[in-house]
């Protein structure tokens, strides 16, 4: 069995974002996910991932009452129309 090192160096950042399907998410990003990436923004606008990974994910859809939770979802950055920082964390 090979052990492979786990990265506890998680900076964690949480954002939401609006989607062109009309969804919005709200969850966290880590911005120490690679090097130079230092603010969010970092992992929304740059072009090295074409995924932007949220962690403990909440969707709201159009149209459905009740937000739908996931510990990790993938979205396609070609798919975001914008992104902001939660204005409640420091």
């Amino acid at each position: 069995m090979i052990e492979q090192e786990v990265n506890k160096n998680i900076k964690d950042r949480i954002i939401r974002v609006k989607l062109v399907n009309g969804s919005s998410i709200n969850g966290r990003v880590n911005i120490n996910r690679a090097p130079g990436f230092d603010r969010a923004s970092d992992l929304v606008v740059g072009d090295r991932e074409p995924f932007l990974i949220l962690i403990d994910a909440t969707v709201y859809e159009e149209g459905i009452d009740n937000p739908v939770k996931y510990k990790t979802m993938f979205v396609n950055k070609k798919h975001i129309i914008w992104a902001t920082p939660d204005e409640s964390q420091k």
